[in-house]
């Protein structure tokens, strides 16, 4: 089935009283989704367009690939979450382009182009995973950006040791098998290769026959000359070692310069190359923001950073554009760091901006964020912790990084099966998440083959309708035909035998 070349456009009509103030969200991650929110009780329309039908609770991401959670747990539905907000809807689109002039966003999906006009915009679109230039890497070392990532990261995991069983029960060398490589040694990078040495060593011990699951090499790879430089040198130091306890070769000062199939190549300062054999690589090296950013500063002159963040003004406006604000990972001000709280914090900000000027109250002043701390865990029962000038490790660490995760994962029920899946994981050994297929592993590099991705799948708009009544007939048809099975009582009857 194929699509024509021009896809139908839709005009995105207010649900609203005539003249309602309308305001779209680019985005339904944490800024999208706590600006919608926060205009809750506001005199306006909402629109949020987003590329998932789902709000993704990314920092814990780590845990789907790693099998304790499910992705359901972390990736609630958004319209779920906003069905009693009645002055918000939702539309799934990727957003290609956006007109300042005309203020009109315009979103794609399987073909259909849906054109949305706007009185306020809020550009929250996030990052997605860097390759420094070297995007061909993503084929062989998936990042860790959504959801996709992280399923297609748990099949390539848990089928690594089943090719090893596999490999080793016919006598063949399965080292690079069971060499896992991290790249990478931010928190994601960190929490990641905590939990592949805890799933090798203690969760799969006693699992396989012909393979030792504890022999498992699990490699931290980075640039950089410290793990979690954002996090000071003693906490730096802290959890290197705690990640050695745990098996894990903290190999630190090593730049990553190739990336193929079988393994990956890096070079040291002092122009030593080493190769490490592995099939299991893991991208959690670095972030570029949405190139919705670039669409923005080619319109209105505003810079760009080295990772595509904009230049915006304090309070989070473009230049020239009062009616535009860009928040959390997009943006290039003040230094701020790309965790959930400064979009959280922005498009609450940017929210009630916008509700001060619709009912003609001053203004909030510039942005200020508040930093409400940074954690990372390291593996069960261990984690560090900074909150201003206080460094937490350990146990108490891990606590309060419980706790707040708790608070932000979105839903009740999240939180309840959440803390059931953790309470086996943590305190027994098992993992109720293991299911592997060869489509989670496989199914990004089969799509990327096709001229246009999933479009090429789907039929166009209005193909399917030529076809309808013929389609009809022939399900009636069936449908008559297994009646007059059962009501004949020929079900199960010899046909020899039949009356």
């Amino acid at each position: 089935m194929t699509t024509p070349a021009t896809s139908p456009t839709t005009r995105s009509k207010g649900r609203g009283a005539p003249g309602k103030h309308r305001v779209v969200v680019i985005g339904s991650g944490f800024g999208g989704l706590f600006g919608t929110k926060q205009l809750r009780k506001a005199d306006v329309e909402v629109t949020m367009i987003a590329k998932t039908t789902h709000h993704l609770f990314q920092p814990l991401l780590y845990q789907v690939a790693t099998g304790i959670l499910s992705e359901g747990e972390i990736a609630p539905p958004t319209r779920e979450i906003l069905s009693r907000q009645a002055n918000a809807q939702v539309l799934l689109g990727e957003v290609t382009a956006i007109d300042l002039e005309a203020q009109t966003v315009t979103s794609h999906v399987l073909g259909r182009e849906t054109v949305t006009s706007y009185d306020s915009l809020i550009v929250a679109a996030g990052a997605g995973q860097s390759y420094f230039g070297n995007d061909h890497f993503a084929e062989f070392a998936p990042g860790m950006k959504n959801i996709d990532d992280a399923l297609e990261l748990r099949g390539r995991i848990f089928g690594a040791f089943e090719m090893a069983e596999l490999g080793a029960n016919r006598g063949e060398n399965v080292d690079h098998l069971l060499t896992f490589v991290v790249v990478g040694a931010g928190p994601t990078g960190v929490e990641m290769a905590g939990q592949i040495a805890e799933l090798a060593h203690r969760t799969l011990r006693r699992d396989f026959r012909s393979i030792n699951t504890r022999t498992a090499r699990v490699v931290l790879v980075d640039a950089a000359p410290q793990v979690l430089p954002p996090f000071g040198a003693k906490l730096g130091a802290t959890t290197k070692k705690e990640l050695e306890k745990l098996g894990v070769e903290v190999v630190l000062g090593a730049m990553v310069t190739d990336v193929d199939e079988r393994g990956l190549t890096m070079k040291f300062k002092d122009g030593r190359v080493e190769r490490i054999e592995s099939v299991t690589k893991i991208w959690a090296a670095g972030v570029q923001a949405s190139p919705l950013g670039a669409t923005l500063a080619e319109q209105t002159g505003a810079p760009l950073d080295r990772a595509g963040r904009i230049g915006v003004n304090p309070d989070l406006t473009l230049p020239g554009h009062p009616e535009v604000f860009v928040v959390g990972d997009m943006i290039a001000l003040d230094n701020l760091p790309g965790v959930a709280q400064v979009a959280i914090q922005g498009a609450k900000y940017a929210a009630k901006e916008i509700d001060h000027r619709l009912k003609g109250k001053p203004s909030q002043g510039p942005f200020k964020y508040f930093d409400k701390g940074s954690m990372a865990t390291i593996s069960r029962f261990r984690a560090v912790a900074m909150i201003g000038k206080i460094r937490i490790t350990g146990f108490t660490a891990w606590l309060m990084w419980l706790a707040v995760h708790l608070v932000y994962i979105t839903g009740f029920k999240n939180r309840v099966t959440a803390v059931l899946h953790w309470l086996v994981s943590f305190l027994g050994r098992g993992r109720s998440e293991r299911t592997a297929t060869e489509q989670q592993i496989f199914g990004r590099s089969a799509l990327a083959r096709l001229e246009r991705g999933a479009v090429d799948l789907v039929s166009a708009p209005g193909e399917y309708d030529a076809k309808a009544e013929e389609r009809r007939a022939e399900l009636e048809a069936i449908a008559a035909e297994e009646t007059r099975l059962t009501d004949s009582g020929q079900r199960g009857v010899k046909v020899a035998d039949r009356v």
